[in-house]
């Protein structure tokens, strides 16, 4: 039940995506203005240019959380999951996804490591939506 109540978690990932999404997309058109001839000071920019960088790490993290939270379904639905834990580790090591092919964590340790991911993508958005509110402010 902890690998579903984590997977489910996880899943949330993707509203705090389309709202960074939606953000990103608001700082790429605030970046694109000079070339439809609308003057942006110099403030602004270097607030859009950071939006964007913010709006890349989040993506990075969002894609991160996705594919954990993918996992974590399907393997709490299984019912052989130390076979499957060293299948997925396995897989994940000839992918080039992880360093070594096995791994002593257990799932307490796993699931704390994805959730932490998951406030890194928070911690992403946190920093848009401040920044995009203070935007209007700088210029």
């Amino acid at each position: 039940m902890n690998l579903l109540v984590v997977a489910s978690l996880l899943a949330r990932g993707r509203q705090l995506e389309r709202w960074s999404d939606g953000i990103t997309l608001l700082a790429l058109a605030c970046s694109l203005a000079p070339m439809l001839g609308v003057p942006l000071p110099a403030l602004p920019r270097v607030f859009c240019a950071t939006l964007l960088a913010l709006g890349l790490a989040h993506k990075y993290w969002a894609i991160r959380v996705a594919l954990d939270a993918e996992l974590f379904a399907r393997l709490a639905s299984r019912d052989s999951l130390p076979a499957d834990t060293q299948a997925l580790d396995r897989a994940l090591f000839e992918l080039r996804l992880k360093p070594t092919a096995d791994d002593p964590r257990g799932w307490p340790a796993r699931s704390e490591a994805a959730l932490a991911l998951l406030r890194r993508q928070a911690l992403c958005l946190a920093a848009q939506v401040l920044l995009a509110v203070t935007l209007p402010f700088t210029g």
